[in-house]
């Protein structure tokens, strides 16, 4: 219980202040036992922040595979705005998505490898549990047949990576002009219209 404790609080000071701004003695404080107490179930700060990652980026592919079960018989624009807008509101409610998308954009320098490494394989999941969507859409004529559906798919995953930049340096309003002008053009260049 004690381990689990000291993740979520963990998180939430990793989400908030980053690597470097999140502070052992401030997380031991907030979960109510003495900083020696985190080094009998983690073995430092890395062992900690990478099993942070791990856990986040679980979280986020859960979120994903729930999305598409519950999605799949939607039109394929309306699926895809509607996954757009959810990862984006995730960001805003949730400190898991928050936490990941930070530790993916900056990660501690010294800890870079093995973060980016979970990061890949996190897109690439991310892109193969995608690409049956696309490519059943193509099949059925909801988009365009000209649209090659991995260029389409990793074209999507650049649109999100769009949003997660002004999740992470802009504001509401910012982002929300992202959206819809990423989204048009996209959405333009796969239609059959």
């Amino acid at each position: 219980m004690t381990s689990e404790k000291i993740k979520e609080v963990a998180l939430r000071h990793f989400a908030q202040n980053g690597y470097e701004g999140a502070s052992m003695a401030n997380i031991a404080e907030d979960v109510g036992i003495k900083k020696a107490t985190i080094y009998s179930h983690f073995k430092g700060k890395d062992e900690l922040f990478l099993q942070i990652c791990r856990d986040a980026s679980e979280s986020e592919l859960k979120f994903i595979i729930h999305f598409i079960e519950s999605n799949m018989a939607r039109p394929i624009q309306d699926f895809l705005f509607d996954f757009l807008l959810q990862s984006t509101d995730r960001y805003e409610k949730y400190e898991s998505a928050k936490f990941w998308i930070r530790a993916a954009f900056f990660p501690p320098t010294h800890l870079n490898k093995q973060v980016l490494k979970m990061v890949y394989e996190y897109l690439d999941k991310v892109e193969e549990l995608l690409l049956p969507i696309i490519e059943k859409a193509k099949t059925e004529g909801e988009i365009s047949s000209t649209v090659g559906e991995q260029r389409a798919t990793a074209a999507f995953l650049g649109v999100l990576d769009g949003l997660y930049v002004e999740m992470l340096y802009g504001g509401p309003e910012r982002l929300k002009k992202r959206l819809d002008a990423s989204w048009h053009l996209y959405w333009r260049g796969l239609s059959n219209d």
